[in-house]
């Protein structure tokens, strides 16, 4: 579930089962107006509130602001990591986003229902007002991390000034550019890894670092990480991959054997895997057409890493 919608009245919970249908959510309401495909919320609204704050992308409120502004008060934490929050009444005339409005997606997500609804979405941040581009929306729909979030702030303000501002779109890690630079890094990189079994996370995660480091690069940058299939379970990969939000990718040896190229062969690896490069073809393949092998195989102690890079015209939004 991406999507909760919560209603507090029998004309709201009509409202939230067609959201729930056009978003593809789920809609949730007090017992006492529950019926067939609403859920129940069974637990003090603040409570359910920071549940779905851990549990979902968007979170809507049919009722009142105050509603819903009470609930999520004690769960706001910052704009890089809460989920978006949109009020609609019940009425189905007014959408409010009220939270994470540009990384979060909240004003698109209250255009896209007010649309819908025939509504109004009453959008109040102010690069949007003065139709100016929003820095954090960007990088959100062009698939970028943003490195320094503090930078935001003052980027927008000097965009509302009129002012020129510093921007940075790269996965290099090079010299601040502009007295305040904004760094935006496009995930378009891969991290290839092969391991022993059984090897410690800590010392995963720092060669890791070493490694991309070295290769003068932002980690922010990994779309993914990539190995052979018989790897896929290994906790160290897997613990490095969920702590930097990436998804741990595998392939067979055939799949990896069958990638033209030149690689570091080894018939060591050939043995035990099948394929006589791991870490070199499993981010090549995953880079996918266009992408380049910008490190190659560098060893640590029972680590291996490579790196690749995807085709910067393959930076789609999320």
């Amino acid at each position: 579930m991406n999507t909760a919608i919560a209603a507090f009245t029998h004309r709201g919970v009509n409202l939230a089962l067609r959201l729930a249908e056009f978003l593809d959510g789920e809609a949730f309401a007090p017992e006492r107006f529950s019926r067939d495909g609403v859920n129940v919320i069974d637990s003090p609204l603040s409570d359910w509130a920071g549940k779905m704050f851990r549990d979902v992308r968007a979170l809507i409120f049919v009722g009142a602001c105050g509603i819903a502004v009470r609930a999520i008060a004690p769960h706001v934490k910052d704009k890089m990591s809460d989920p978006a929050v949109v009020a609609v009444d019940e009425g189905g005339k007014f959408v409010v986003p009220l939270l994470s409005g540009h990384v979060g997606g909240a004003n698109d997500l209250a255009r896209k229902i007010a649309a819908f609804l025939n509504a109004t979405p009453v959008i109040t941040t102010a690069t949007d007002v003065n139709n100016l581009p929003a820095v954090d929306e960007w990088a959100v729909k062009n698939n970028c991390a943003i490195e320094n979030p503090g930078a935001v702030k003052n980027i927008s303000a000097e965009i509302l000034e009129g002012h020129s501002v510093g921007v940075a779109v790269t996965h290099e890690n090079i010299p601040v550019p502009f007295p305040v630079t904004l760094f935006l890094r496009p995930k378009i990189l891969v991290l290839g890894a092969g391991c022993n079994r059984g090897i410690n996370p800590a010392d995963f995660e720092s060669s890791a670092m070493d490694f991309l480091k070295g290769a003068g690069v932002s980690v922010m940058s990994l779309k993914a990480v990539a190995t052979i299939d018989i790897k896929r379970d290994e906790p160290a990969m897997r613990m490095f991959a969920e702590s930097h939000n990436i998804p741990l990718v595998t392939f067979t040896a055939k799949e990896l054997q069958a990638l033209k190229g030149n690689f570091t062969a080894s018939e060591r690896v050939r043995h035990f895997t099948g394929t006589d490069n791991v870490c070199e073809r499993a981010c090549v393949l995953c880079a996918g057409e266009g992408g380049v092998l910008l490190r190659n195989k560098n060893v640590y102690n029972g680590i291996t890493f490579a790196l690749a890079r995807s085709d910067y015209n393959d930076i789609t939004a999320r």
